[in-house]
């Protein structure tokens, strides 16, 4: 009797910057044939993903590997919330958030031993205006960078970065009505992020004690800052520590509604897309079987990295932020010319 199981590795050829052709050879070559009869299939299209995982999820296949970014991740694993088949993750994303939370290793070779290895959990997922996300949705400044990133034409963390700055001490908060099972609030908010997972991607940390297993999202509220609180908030992004800062307010529950002013872009899973001004953002639990991985990934240098950020803050004199406007923007032209080349150093 046959006791191998089908595994469908959906591969979307342009996500993130790595070679799929080298991927596909690594899949050959490392998965474990006496454990998995294997079909590799590329995507072709948006939302091709989705279509390729509820085929297999409707065959009875066992395990159905995404092979991309949080985009393919969020396409495929939405086909099967609610079924048998389990889903596997090979990050070759930009950020992939949902992956590192499940500490499945960034390489890809390690990433199929984890595959190989199949250890299985059951973990929630939420919906933003019904539509699924797995690691994070939200709405504000988070949501405005997701469609400047995609609008950008590039990927990587370099590309964030830059629009994170280039756009992050301008940016306007809105004021936001919240409504959950403890009654109502309003918040002048930077942003307001929906966790399921406790990061956005490239360990940058949103949600520090967020959990999949736990029927819960984290909401967390950042309050308007100005830019001597830019450089704690980063950091504090990076350690894990953001919980902790005066600027961030965190709640937690199953259901909640956001209303604003006006529609506007949201995001789910760091994809953008316009939305109506009331928004409705719920978890259900246990509603995914996924492949987790037992080796918490790191990010080298990305201290370092944001403890230069730190230093370079640090060096600009509090009455700089009383110039006028014209001498302010200089100031913020030459601090995101030093990020950047310091970030770009920090990745080398």
């Amino acid at each position: 009797m046959d006791t191998k199981k089908r595994a469908t590795f959906i591969v979307n050829p342009i996500s993130g910057t790595q070679n799929k052709k080298g991927v596909t050879e690594k899949i050959k070559k490392y998965i474990d044939g006496k454990k998995f009869d294997i079909s590799i299939v590329p995507t072709q299209y948006a939302g091709h993903a989705c279509e390729i995982a509820a085929q297999c999820a409707a065959d009875g296949v066992d395990v159905v590997v995404a092979v991309g970014g949080d985009g393919t991740i969020n396409e495929t694993a939405r086909s099967l919330v609610h079924t048998s088949t389990t889903l596997g993750i090979i990050p070759c994303g930009s950020g992939n958030g949902l992956a590192r939370h499940l500490q499945i290793p960034m390489d890809v070779k390690k990433a199929i031993e984890t595959i190989n290895q199949c250890t299985v959990e059951t973990i929630d997922y939420g919906k933003i205006n019904n539509i699924p996300y797995f690691c994070t949705c939200g709405v504000g400044f988070d949501a405005f960078i997701s469609m400047k990133f995609a609008q950008a034409g590039k990927r990587g963390i370099a590309t964030y970065i830059e629009n994170t700055l280039r756009e992050g001490l301008r940016y306007e908060p809105e004021t936001y009505e919240i409504e959950n099972e403890d009654g109502s609030m309003k918040h002048k908010a930077f942003l307001i992020t929906c966790a399921n997972a406790s990061q956005y991607g490239n360990n940058f940390y949103i949600a520090p004690k967020a959990s999949l297993c736990d029927g819960l999202m984290d909401v967390i509220i950042m309050e308007p800052f100005t830019m001597l609180d830019a450089p704690a908030i980063s950091f504090q992004m990076i350690n894990g520590t953001l919980d902790q800062n005066s600027k961030i307010k965190t709640i937690r529950c199953k259901r909640l509604k956001i209303h604003r002013s006006k529609p506007g872009v949201i995001h789910f899973d760091g994809d953008p897309v316009m939305a109506e001004a009331d928004l409705t953002v719920e978890i259900i639990e246990k509603g995914l079987n996924v492949i987790i991985g037992q080796h918490e990934e790191k990010a080298p240098g990305n201290i370092n990295m944001w403890q230069s950020v730190i230093d370079i803050f640090n060096d600009l004199k509090p009455s700089s932020i009383m110039d006028d406007l014209a001498a302010h923007n200089r100031r913020l032209q030459v601090l995101n010319k030093e990020l950047l080349k310091k970030l770009k150093n920090s990745y080398k």
